[in-house]
């Protein structure tokens, strides 16, 4: 959901395509190649196959549903066609990446002095991996064919979903991500933009039918509707985009999320036939499957780089990341956890600060909370507003008693 770098510039050859194997010659070629060097599937489709994406993004900016993430409103013309973005591109080539996991995500969630760390973030970016991967492939069409290219991984006015869609990869499920029938839910993806007049591939069919299981599943209803998202409530985007304070009627159901969600992923009935990936560095690596909150919540800004180093979570620095952990550790309910909370309320960023006050509030019992605000003289208007709504708030957990003063 980062939109804060760009697309990768030009290559280029001179080659022409009418020097080269034919056109379907040569698409088979391609595929192999890009299965050489680790994806799991490709498929070309015209760069005027979205017809429709332009409204449905116009319809989502009107709603305000893309919350903080500004570049989404940027020239949403650019993002909504591949020619506006590049006049020249008469193929586009959509890949995919298997990262399918080794173990249910939704099994984290019964860890609650865990913290669940989505499972695209568990290992190396996979931005960096693929746009690497992807200018290799791109330089071996060149040589082959000619041409000019440019390559895209995710974070440029792309719409990777609806073009991996019409490229055959799979079909945007009704929570909007993309669905494989070969891969489930687990496929990253990256775009080559071509100058050379590649053989189509057919669009997939939507098989989704009268299943909505990952509308169910959503801890915060972020779906208002089938096909349709409100990011303001959705969990990877409050973890990860949004840079403010989670918003209190939704910290709850964010349970140990530290960064982003898998659940509307993880539930989808066609993940029985996933695969486990195979990319050695998109593997999750060991001290990221289910990191200790009190371990989490005693990082400074240095051990958290040397902790997040070629991990997306870095991105988010220290501070925001520290935000989503004193929320998982407000929904722990484990009193072990209160000292660390506690120690957090010195911390030089109010945003930590404020959340340490809210997590203190769901652990502390009504006195200890008060005896605490009363004690507090925060200058920062933010984190006073946390302790006269930790004040104000109802003394009991749903379905759970608040711990009571001994």
């Amino acid at each position: 959901m980062d939109g804060g770098r760009s697309g990768l510039g030009a290559l280029r050859g001179s080659r022409l395509l009418t020097t080269s194997p034919d056109a379907a010659a040569l698409k088979a070629a391609l595929v192999a190649e890009a299965r050489a060097h680790g994806f799991s599937a490709l498929g070309v489709t015209d760069p005027d196959s979205i017809e429709g994406a332009r409204e449905r993004l116009q319809t989502f900016l009107d709603a305000g549903a893309h919350g903080d993430m500004d570049w989404l409103a940027n020239e949403p013309s650019r993002r909504a066609s591949p020619k506006v973005l590049w006049s020249e591109v008469r193929s586009v080539i959509m890949l995919g990446m298997n990262y399918g996991p080794d173990e249910n995500p939704l099994a984290m969630l019964e860890q609650t002095t865990r913290g669940n760390i989505s499972v695209y973030a568990r290992g190396d970016d996979y931005h960096d991996l693929i746009k690497k991967r992807l200018k290799v492939v791109a330089r071996w069409l060149i040589a082959q064919a000619g041409g000019d290219v440019k390559v895209f991984v995710d974070t440029a006015a792309v719409m990777e979903k609806p073009l991996a869609h019409a490229a055959g990869l799979g079909w945007q499920g009704k929570h909007t991500n993309l669905v494989s029938r070969e891969f489930g839910s687990w496929l990253f993806l990256g775009a080559i933009f071509t100058t050379l007049d590649l053989p189509r591939d057919d669009a997939d069919v939507n098989h989704c039918g009268s299943c909505q299981a990952c509308l169910d599943i959503c801890p915060t209803d972020a779906f208002p509707a089938p096909y349709r998202l409100d990011a303001r409530k959705c969990i990877s985007y409050l973890t990860i985009e949004h840079k403010g304070a989670i918003p209190r009627e939704l910290r709850t159901a964010i349970g140990n999320r530290i960064y982003g969600c898998d659940d509307c992923l993880s539930v989808c009935p066609w993940n029985k036939f996933a695969q486990e990936g195979h990319e050695a560095k998109l593997a999750a690596r060991d001290e990221l499957r289910a990191p200790k909150l009190a371990d989490l919540s005693r990082l400074d800004d240095a051990s958290f780089r040397a902790l997040f180093t070629r991990s997306p979570v870095k991105r988010i620095g220290r501070d925001r990341f520290m935000r989503n952990v004193l929320i998982a550790i407000g929904n722990s309910g484990d009193l072990s956890l209160a000292p660390e909370a506690r120690r957090l309320l010195e911390d030089p960023n109010p945003l930590v600060r404020g959340a340490a006050v809210w997590a203190l509030s769901r652990l502390l019992s009504d006195q200890e909370f008060s005896e605490l605000a009363a004690a507090s003289n925060d200058n920062d208007e933010s984190v006073r507003d946390e302790w006269a709504a930790g004040i104000s708030a109802s003394p009991s957990w749903p379905g759970l008693s608040r711990p009571s003063t001994p």
